[in-house]
């Protein structure tokens, strides 16, 4: 038995120290390496490089995607990958810019107005606050809450994303020339649709080929970096048949010589202006950097501290902020190929960072040959891939408040600022759930002629005197405490009714709020000259009771504490104070019990 309460608490213990913040774990996270250097550095190296092949150009992408220069992405991808593993005790996510929060850090600046030289003077602050938010829900311990965030948001809030890439790629695909980016879905197709006859047919061209052969190369070669290829293949071809007259828009070339610490700027009234478009972005690299790492951490039976990897991507933003980055997330491409590439330890983000670093002055120069139409197909096929059709048609068909949630998320997104579009969706997933949990409902049983337990007849009337037991089913929060203390109102109505006995076994999550429903209710009971007992009360509830004061106003004597090893005793010794307090051994008693949750349950006549 002592070796069971030793387990016990070493098990406590080690829950308890898993939930603590570790500000600088990297020691122990190498901690490997001393069992098994040669393995873990092979595995590391070997996902290392397989992740900078891919983070090379996705980091361009993202940064066509957020509408800024393509180092932006770059250095991104390498400060990230750097100095997340600092901070981060497990492998599983790999960090830098990803689609969903370069679409959103897009829809904010231009829902703002922002563009052009001032739009680059106020991304560092932005991604400083990113980070910050992040580090400080890290403190807080708030990773648990993520779980609260209903799926059919964020397949709304990824789906209306997918469409902006695609419709915001679009432009620079078919060469047009537009006077501003699209702030919404729907804005980039007015844009789009009023200057299709600017469209220039040699750029099509190259989005055509580019298609092509990246279509090609999916299908026969996928372990290839199918990306990097795409762009290689095309910018030679392009430079070799057209030329310098064929007037196709290229990539800017990259000078890492200019690399260098850039202080965001923390003026008051920018901060107001980015709060909350910098709280939004925030949530979503929470969100993905955690369902990612729980995704991949499940696959080898580990398990994530969600509160240390939010400290990791909160200082990750951190870094990029000074260091001209973007947003950084975890990213489920990079991520699962560093896992499927051998990756054992964060040394693995960290080998791929370097090598990302190292390619920004050695490749950047030769940026300035890829064809802008070539990465923003390259971009497109990005956003067609998050088009997930399965899960939409699970949250469309699940349930009536899964598909309101997306559909009302999505449309938002298409109409609205993404930051707004989330919003709206956590919102309103919110409003429904507690609608949901807020629903007490209670149907009258009692002892037929057969002396079966039956739900009664509207037209039957109960005996003199009567004792009604009330099963208290789900949760006694705010959103439910006037529908309860209404039943309960309703049934205290009946004239022969002279004594409830409230089971409370079920019952859970009482707040202030159902106290003074409570509360209420005694004093109707006693204008109606009723009777309340409680039974099976939990220690949890007790002390609810004992806090507020509402203990005493029952009186010790009418409330049962439950007894799990056995549990009918509470309401027997309820009932048993019942009889006691009127005073006559044939008392009919009726049950409420919820018809669904309680079919089961039995009664007996006292």
């Amino acid at each position: 038995m002592s070796g069971i309460f030793q387990y016990i608490k070493q098990t406590a213990s080690a829950a308890k120290d898993y939930n603590i913040l570790d500000f600088f774990p990297l020691r122990k996270s190498l901690a490997g390496y001393q069992r098994d250097f040669k393995g873990h550095l092979s595995g590391d190296t070997r996902a290392g490089v397989n992740v900078a092949l891919l983070a090379f150009p996705q980091g361009m992408a993202y940064a066509l995607i957020a509408g800024l220069p393509i180092e932006y992405g770059i250095y991104g991808s390498a400060v990230a990958a750097m100095v997340a593993p600092i901070f981060a005790k497990s492998h599983y996510i790999t960090l830098g810019p990803t689609n969903a929060t370069s679409v959103m850090l897009l829809s904010a600046f231009a829902s703002l107005g922002i563009a052009g030289p001032q739009m680059l003077s106020l991304v560092p602050l932005l991604i400083l606050m990113v980070g910050l938010f992040v580090v400080i829900g890290a403190y807080f311990k708030v990773a648990n809450f993520v779980q609260y965030i209903s799926r059919s948001v964020i397949t709304g809030y990824i789906t209306a994303a997918a469409l902006l890439i695609i419709a915001n790629q679009l432009p620079k695909a078919l060469g047009l020339s537009l006077p501003r980016k699209g702030a919404t879905f729907y804005d980039s197709l007015t844009l789009i649709s009023s200057h299709i006859d600017t469209l220039h047919w040699t750029t099509v061209g190259i989005s055509l080929a580019t298609m092509a052969l990246y279509i090609l190369l999916n299908r026969c070669c996928k372990t290839l970096p199918n990306v990097a290829i795409c762009l290689i293949a095309i910018s030679a071809s392009s430079a070799l048949l057209l030329g310098p007259t064929a007037n196709v828009a290229l990539l800017s070339g990259i000078n890492a010589a200019d690399w260098s610490l850039q202080l965001p700027s923390l003026a008051w009234s920018d901060i107001q202006l980015l709060a909350s478009p910098a709280l939004a972005i925030a949530l979503l690299c929470i969100l993905e950097g955690i369902s990612i790492g729980k995704s991949l951490a499940a696959k080898t039976g580990a398990r994530l501290n969600g509160n240390q990897a939010m400290f990791s991507i909160g200082m990750a933003n951190i870094g990029c902020a000074f260091f001209s980055g973007m947003p950084a997330s975890g990213s489920l491409t990079r991520s699962s190929l560093s896992a499927i590439s051998g990756g054992r330890s964060v040394l693995a983000s960290f080998i791929s960072g370097v090598i990302v670093f190292i390619g920004a002055y050695v490749l950047g120069p030769y940026t300035k040959f890829i064809p802008q139409s070539a990465l923003a197909v390259l971009v497109i096929a990005i956003g067609i891939s998050l088009l997930n059709k399965h899960a939409i048609r699970i949250v469309t068909r699940a349930t009536k408040s899964d598909a309101f949630v997306f559909v009302t998320t999505f449309v938002s997104g298409l109409i609205m600022p993404l930051d707004s579009a989330i919003y709206i969706g956590v919102g309103i997933s919110i409003v429904l759930f507690l609608k949901k949990v807020a629903r007490p409902e209670m149907v009258e049983y009692a002892f037929n002629k057969e002396g079966h337990l039956a739900e009664m007849n509207t037209a039957e009337q109960r005996g003199t005197p009567e004792v009604s037991i009330v099963h208290i089913e789900g949760e006694l929060f705010f959103g439910a405490a006037d529908l309860f203390q209404d039943q309960m109102r309703r049934i205290c109505e009946d004239p022969n009714l002279k004594i409830v006995v409230l089971k409370m076994r079920n019952a859970h999550n009482m707040d202030a709020t159902a106290v003074m429903a409570l509360e209420e209710l005694l004093r109707y009971m006693a204008e109606k000259e009723r009777y309340l007992i409680l039974s099976e009360v939990k220690s949890d509830l007790i002390r609810v009771l004992k806090n507020s004061g509402l203990y005493d106003i029952i009186e010790a004597r009418n409330i049962f504490t439950d007894e799990p090893s056995n549990p009918t005793l509470s309401t027997a010794n309820a009932l048993k104070r019942a009889k006691d307090h009127l005073g006559d051994d044939t008392a009919n008693v009726s049950i409420y019990v919820d018809p669904i949750r309680d079919q089961h349950k039995q009664g007996e006549r006292i």
